[in-house]
C-alpha cells in the first residue's frame, strides 16, 4: 500500500497530476479541493494517497490532507460509490460543506454534484451519518472521524475476513470499544457465525 508521497510536481492536468518521487513519476487523480491548493510546478508537495487495485489498472489518488483521504475512504464504503464519484463529491463540496449537508440532511446540496442523483444523495446522507464531528457551538467540523471501528475493520480484513464480515462484526460492538478489545470481541463473534 502506498500511504504518502513526497515529490516534485511535474504536471497539472485536472483532475490528474504527475509527481516525481526520486526519479519515479506517479500519476495521481486528486479532488479539485486539493488541485486548487497545489503549489506551482517544480515545487515540492506531500500528498496522502489511496491506491485502488482493479483487474485492469492500479489507480492512485492523492489528497493534501489526511481528513480528505479519510472522507474518500468513507465514501468508497458506500454501495454504488466508486472512486470517480467519491472524487466528484470531494471536488463538488468542501469537507465542511459535506459535513453540514450530512448533519442537516440536505440532499439537494448533494444532487448539485455531477453524477449524484436523488437516490445516491439519500444513500450518502444515510451512510455518512455519524461520520463527522459536530462541535458544541453548533458548527460542523468537516473532518471524518477515524473511529476505533475503522481500525477494527481494517485489522479484521488484514486477518483475512472480507469487508462485509468485518463491517458486520464492528457494528455489533459497543460504540466505546477500544481497538484491542474490539478486535478480540469481533473475532469471538465471527468464530460463532
Amino acid at each position: 500500500m502506498i500511504g504518502r508521497l513526497t515529490g516534485i510536481l511535474l504536471e497539472k492536468n485536472p483532475p490528474q497530476i504527475l509527481l516525481d518521487v526520486q526519479g519515479v513519476a506517479y500519476e495521481l487523480d486528486v479532488p479539485m479541493s486539493t488541485f486548487y491548493n497545489l503549489p506551482v510546478l517544480h515545487e515540492k508537495v506531500v500528498l496522502h494517497t489511496q491506491l485502488i487495485v482493479r483487474e485492469d489498472a492500479h489507480l492512485l489518488y492523492g489528497f493534501l490532507s489526511n481528513e480528505e483521504r479519510i472522507a474518500f475512504r468513507q465514501l468508497l464504503k458506500i454501495s454504488g460509490v466508486g472512486p470517480k464519484l467519491a472524487l466528484s463529491v470531494l471536488s463538488g463540496l468542501s469537507l465542511n460543506d459535506l459535513a453540514i449537508a450530512v448533519v442537516n440532511k440536505e440532499a439537494g446540496r448533494l444532487t448539485k454534484i455531477p453524477g449524484v442523483g436523488k437516490k445516491t444523495a439519500e444513500r450518502l446522507l444515510l451512510e455518512l451519518q455519524g461520520k463527522f464531528v459536530v462541535t458544541g457551538s453548533g458548527t460542523t467540523q468537516g473532518t471524518a472521524v477515524p473511529s476505533a471501528n475503522n481500525d477494527i475493520v481494517n485489522a479484521l480484513q488484514a486477518l483475512g475476513y472480507n469487508e462485509n464480515e468485518a463491517d458486520w462484526a464492528a457494528k455489533q460492538l459497543p460504540k466505546d470499544a477500544n481497538v484491542s478489545d474490539g478486535i478480540r470481541q469481533a473475532l469471538k463473534l465471527l468464530s460463532k457465525s
